[in-house]
């Protein structure tokens, strides 16, 4: 000890022992990086080879490959204590994290051996070069001739690696530094090894906890790497077609190649090979998995044990709930169970002979055997255990007690291991459960019983990996249940429940145990210092500063919210560790086991202060799950068909939140993988949870909607019949089916115990949106993921599709849902879609407006059809279609259209699309985005009736002019109007014009109440505008007004949207003047045109109607409408373009009544009323200028006519 501390010394630089504490080293340390020096310098000038050794504790990942080596060299003197600490401190950082990337040495050696063994069985990722037909005949010569190739000979099956030689060295360089990072481990690794079996170094794993840890997990790794290495099919072909690439490129063989291929032919048989390595340690490997007999068995113990001994209940003692849990054995409480075995049955594998010479080896490694079938080596790579022992004791010579052994163990696993770990997860989902409840309800357990959390998370965690594992190679049994479970999500999603109150009251837990540490372990430490009979010096200084380093907390430093840092006093104490267990040290630890076991508590202690998340971690974290999704699909499957499972639910995709935990800056290739596997997992689970939910949450809909279609007027006429015979006591009709019953009776419930299915469907529900309680938001591979998001996204999905289905739109038979049956079941699926917020914090106000934003658009954000799209469709296309027929009539008077009876009925009854109702239920589900869509529609058909009349007048202009300038004459009048032609279509397609503004209009005025109704702040203010225009006011600025007015439903004196159309209609080959003149001339066309009406026997004007029967009253919207949009667009007086009109219209039809002919003038009187009707609806004509120039009398007489005549008819 005393040349190992003068080397120590040499080290440093000092000729005396110059001792520093890691908590020392670590404040200088900082101190010195503050002022920007080197690290490395700064640790080697200053603080020695100890400062070194705490920086690879704090930055090993980050500094280079060469320091590393660097840091190594120093690793030659032997019988020395503190040497060999410092190898286990490097080392140290390769074990910790076995279950993610097993770092040894700065190249993850273990780590790189997995992928590259994934990289290779994966033919997507294999190298391009091994996949070449072309190289196949290079690939099976070098797989022949290993290691010893003739490369310079003229070997024809390498010409192909010769054209290729700096593509394959790029490509397999890496490949092959990972190999020879194997190599320089197996160095250092024997090295170490050697001089922990030269110091004769005591290991205990319930005193030295880190340092047999460490060692063990040594070991393990190390063994780990060389399986997985011997698993690689393709190491050869890489390793020497890299050589081969070298030598043709560089002359000469790369320098490491014989060590490599050497390597490679000594490990084609792994265990044989490394049975032989670690003969001449087998006293060290047995002494270390021996201080498992104790800790093992009473881990690995039957769930009828654990119940009897009241294990994790903190309810079976209330008068000691808050005395904190400890024990001698912290650690090896919440030890990973998958860890120990691993140990021990690769451990003895590794030093058989201790099997046939020690009976408690033999009774701990057949212990093992009988844990299960399969060890995990790393991720999915496992380790049949039986048959790998077999095959090797089976080489050996007096192994064939072990081998009958083995056989047994295997029977017993067969018969039992499954029904055993079956009953350990039923237990651990209660006790879970009870704990759960009970720290939820009580935080302040946490601090005092924070041990019992994590040896819950670890028991729980061991179950998992032993039956995700054994899933996935389940062997051949008759009971394959018990390697299925249809309840893991209860205990997934308890484990997460515990992790997240850890998490949630970390603060309780910090506060607890910076008071015991500096209350109790400080006093309790010192104590034991004291009543030492030796304490050397520099174990002395170790000491003080722990007691003066845990003495000097303060509960205000909780307060203060400082952060804590114990981990220079752990490698302190690790340091301690490695001083006490050599043959030949000062203060064996073996003699004094009071002062480890203190200082493992108070290790347990200041990791529950600053170390907590890295606690949950080592006990809880699920990572492996990323590398068995077949296995994990399977398990969320199995557990979604079970009712009572389904709250439990989210605890799958909120596993996959472990999975970055498996990635590692140092490996890069692999991090993307890892990210889309994890990303895909998660996404699926949720996608499931939330179809669930929102399938579950529609179908209640749906029934709500169904009850509220039974209280739909359009049902009552079946009650009021009924009520209606009771009344006049009239007997009801025999063939009359039986009375259905009334909307309500299926509420009156006699019988409790009856189950309907809106009660199925409830609990169902009820289940499902507990899962979502879990968490509202968590984070996979730097992606914050909301669960309530995926289910919103399907509940929009869905409801565009339910909302089409309620339609019922068939193109063919033109029928389609009434706007108010569909408005009435959209607001079912509201109100019931509001209550999923009593169950999930979502908010359904902004779903339901996406949803119905959406079918404001004529397409919805998947590209499909919505309410707008439908309905424009089926309003142009049926109705409006009929409409410029004889079979449907505009009803001014309603203020709809109506089916005229005839013998070809339609398919529907147009009022009961076209009423006020209907059409306000319309404008409140397309609101006035889908009335643009449609008005822009209906421009769309009046534009292309526009441009026919346009044709029209083109072919009569001659006629028309001179009609124009010879109007009051009549005689002249009569010879042109034999010349004219087409006057009847001119009519029909001013008919159909007027027809669409007709329904435009009443749409609006529709779309006007609703806006009123539901923002009149916003309404009044339009019309406010729109009243302040004046005729003086500029065009431009009028029209911009008009289409902010007509947006919002209000009429106006000019159409803007109809501006627009014709605006666009304009070509370049017409000038203004023009088209000034085409516009005058058709509205003398139509005007001179309008006699023709008279010959019409549907002309006849419908006192009920409030209109003629053919439409021809809607001339007086397409006339005043098209006029004022013509002449606004040529930027023309519209007054006096709409005077000359009527002045040619009243001449035409005064000269009616100079036609004696009754035929003629059947309809006279109803075409009179077109005149009236057209100043009447006109801003820009007054009754005055019609006087003017057509006597009133006739407009009496002609009311007087068609009322007389409606009179007789009723009569």
């Amino acid at each position: 000890m005393v040349n190992g501390l003068y080397l120590y010394s040499a080290f440093c630089g000092s000729t005396t022992p110059h001792i520093h504490t890691c908590a020392h080293i670590h404040d200088y340390f900082n101190s010195l990086t503050k002022n920007g020096k080197c690290l490395v310098c700064c640790c080697f000038r200053y603080l020695g080879m100890w400062a070194l050794v705490w920086m690879f504790c704090k930055h090993s990942f980050y500094l280079s490959k060469q320091i590393t080596c660097f840091t190594l060299s120093f690793y030659k003197v032997k019988l020395n204590a503190q040497l060999i600490y410092k190898t286990m401190t490097h080392l140290k950082l390769c074990t910790t994290h076995y279950h993610h990337y097993h770092f040894v040495t700065q190249s993850n050696t273990s780590s790189l051996m997995f992928f590259l063994l994934q990289i290779c069985a994966d033919s997507k990722l294999r190298p391009s070069f091994l996949t070449d037909k072309a190289m196949e005949p290079a690939i099976k010569y070098i797989n022949k001739k290993f290691p010893n190739i003739d490369f310079r000979g003229n070997n024809n099956n390498l010409t192909n690696i010769q054209r290729q030689k700096s593509d394959i060295l790029g490509a397999t360089s890496s490949y092959y530094d990972s190999f020879m990072d194997v190599i320089e481990f197996r160095d250092h690794v024997y090295e170490l090894l050697n001089t922990i079996d030269a110091c004769q170094c005591f290991f205990d794993i319930s005193l030295n906890f880190e340092f047999t840890k460490n060692y063990l997990d040594l070991i393990i790794t190390y063994t780990s790497v060389i399986i997985t290495l011997s698993r690689i099919d393709d190491k050869k072909v890489l390793v020497g077609m890299f050589n081969c690439a070298h030598e043709m490129t560089n002359g000469c063989s790369d320098p490491s190649y014989p060590r490599l291929g050497q390597m490679f032919v000594e490990y084609e048989h792994p265990w044989k090979k490394l049975t032989e390595e670690f003969g001449p340690h087998t006293r060290s490997v047995t002494a270390a998995l021996l201080s498992l007999k104790m800790v093992y068995p009473r881990r690995n113990l039957p769930a009828e044990q654990w119940r009897s001994a009241q294990l994790l209940n903190l309810l079976n003692a209330p008068a000691t709930m808050m005395d904190p849990a400890c024990c001698d054995t912290m650690a090896c409480e919440y030890l990973p169970l998958d860890v120990m075995e691993r140990w021990i049955i690769i451990g003895f594998l590794l030093c058989h002979n201790s099997l046939n010479s020690n009976q408690a080896s033999l009774e701990l490694w057949k212990m093992g055997l009988r844990s299960g079938i399969y060890l995990t080596l790393i991720r999915d790579e496992v380790l049949n255990i039986h048959k790998v022992s077999e095959d090797l004791l089976d080489s050996f010579k007096g192994y064939h007690k072990r081998i009958a052994d083995i056989k047994e163990c295997r029977e017993h696993v067969l018969a039992n291991c499954g029904a055993m770990h079956r009953e350990r997860r039923n237990f651990l989902r209660g006790a879970l459960k009870e704990l759960c409840k009970v720290l939820e309800d009580e935080p302040g357990l946490l601090g005092p019983k924070a041990l019992f959390v994590f040896m819950a998370l670890s028991f729980s965690r061991d179950e998992v990996l032993w039956l995700v594992r054994h899933s996935e190679n389940m062997p051949k049994i008759k009971m394959p249940e018990d390697y299925n479970d249809n309840q893991m999500a209860e205990l997934l999603f308890c484990m997460e429940k515990l992790r997240g109150l850890m998490k949630k009251h970390s603060h309780v837990v910090q506060r607890y145990h910076v008071q015991y540490l500096a209350q109790f372990d400080a006093l309790l430490l010192n104590d034991t210092i004291q009543n030492m009979y030796v304490c050397p010096e520099e174990e002395s200084v170790l000491f003080s500063s722990f007691v003066s380093t845990l003495s000097a907390l303060s509960i205000k430093q909780v307060e203060n919210k400082e952060e804590f840092d114990f981990r220079a006093l752990r490698m302190d104490w690790l340091r301690l560790q490695a001083y006490t267990s050599v043959a030949k040290a000062l203060l064996p630890m073996k003699d004094y086991t009071d002062l480890p076991k203190v200082m493992n508590l108070i290790q347990f202690h200041t990791r529950m202060v600053d170390s907590l998340e890295d606690m949950l971690h080592e006990t809880s974290e699920l990572s492996i799950l990323c590398f068995y999704p077949r296995v994990f699909e399977k398990m969320f499957n199995q557990s979604s068909e079970e009712m009572p499972m389904k709250r439990y639910l989210m605890s799958f995709p909120l596993a996959c939140s472990h999975f970055s935990q498996c990635a590692h800056t140092l490996c890069p290739e692999e991090a993307d993988i890892l990210e889309k596997r994890s990303l895909s997992l998660c996404v699926t689970f949720l996608d499931q949870i939330a179809k669930q939910t929102s399938g579950v949450m529609l179908e209640i809909c749906a029934e709500q909607r169904n009850l509220n279609d039974q209280l739909l007027p359009k049902h009552c006429a079946e009650t009021i019949s009924a009520a209606r015979h009771r009344k006049q006591k009239k007997q009801l009709p025999k063939n009359k089916e039986v009375q259905k019953e009334k909307p309500g009776a299926e509420s009156l419930r006699k019988n409790r115990i009856i189950e309907t299915n809106m009660d199925k469907l409830h609990l169902t529900l009820t289940e499902l949106s507990s899962s979502y309680t879990l968490c509202t938001d968590f984070t996979v591979f730097n992606h914050i993921v909301v669960p309530t998001e995926f289910l919103l996204s399907h509940l929009e999905m869905r409801l565009s599709e339910i909302i089409l289905k309620m339609i019922n739109y068939n193109q063919t038979t033109q029928e389609i849902a009434r706007p108010t049956d569909l408005l009435a079941g959209i607001r079912t699926y509201t109100t019931s879609l509001h209550n999923l917020s009593c169950y999930i914090n979502v908010d359904i106000t902004r779903l339901m407006k996406n949803v119905l934003l959406q079918q404001t658009q004529p397409l919805d954000s998947n590209g499909g059809p919505t309410i707008t799209h439908l309905y424009t469709t089926w309003y142009l296309e049926a109705l409006l279609r009929q409409a410029s027929g004889t079979l449907i009539v505009h009803c001014p008077t309603m203020q709809c259209f109506v089916s005229q009876t005839t013998d070809s009925e339609l398919t529907f009854r147009a009022e009961e699309f076209s009423d006020v109702s209907e059409l306000q239920a319309l404008a409140e589900l397309i609101g006035p985005y889908g009335m643009k869509f449609l008005g822009e529609n209906l421009m769309w058909h009046i534009t292309s009736q526009v441009s026919e009349l346009k044709k029209m007048v083109i072919e009569n202009m001659d006629v028309l002019v001179q009609m124009k300038n010879n109007f009051d004459k009549p005689e002249e009048m009569t010879i042109l109007k034999k010349r004219l032609t087409g006057g009847e279509n001119v009519l029909k397609r001013t008919t159909i014009i007027g027809v669409i503004l007709s329904f435009r209009l009443m749409v609006q005025d529709c779309l006007q109440d609703i806006l009123g109704k539901h923002c009149p702040f916003l309404l009044k203010p339009i019309k406010c505008l729109r009243d302040f225009i004046t005729p003086d006011a500029d065009i431009q600025v009028t029209l911009n007004v008009f289409e902010l007015a007509s947006a919002a439903g209000l009429k106006c004196n000019i159409d803007p949207d109809l501006v627009v159309a014709i605006r666009n209609m304009k070509t370049d080959n017409t000038s203004s003047e023009e088209e000034h003149k085409i516009s005058r001339l058709l509205l003398i066309y139509i005007a001179v045109s309008l006699p023709i009406l008279a010959l019409d026997p549907n002309s006849f004007y419908n006192q009920v109607h409030g209109g003629h029967n053919n439409n021809i009253h809607c001339l007086a919207t397409a006339i005043n409408q098209l006029a004022a949009a013509m002449f606004t667009v040529q930027n023309k007086n519209i007054e006096q373009q709409l005077k000359e009109f009527l002045l040619l219209a009243s001449s035409t039809l005064l000269q009616l009544g100079q036609n004696v002919e009754k035929v003629e003038v059947k309809n006279r009187e109803s075409v009179y009323l077109l005149l009236d009707m057209i100043v009447e609806e006109s801003p820009f004509l007054s009754q005055d200028m019609l006087e003017s120039c057509f006597p009133y009398v006739l407009l009496r007489n002609a009311y007087r006519e068609v009322h007389k005549a409606f009179v007789i008819t009723v009569t």
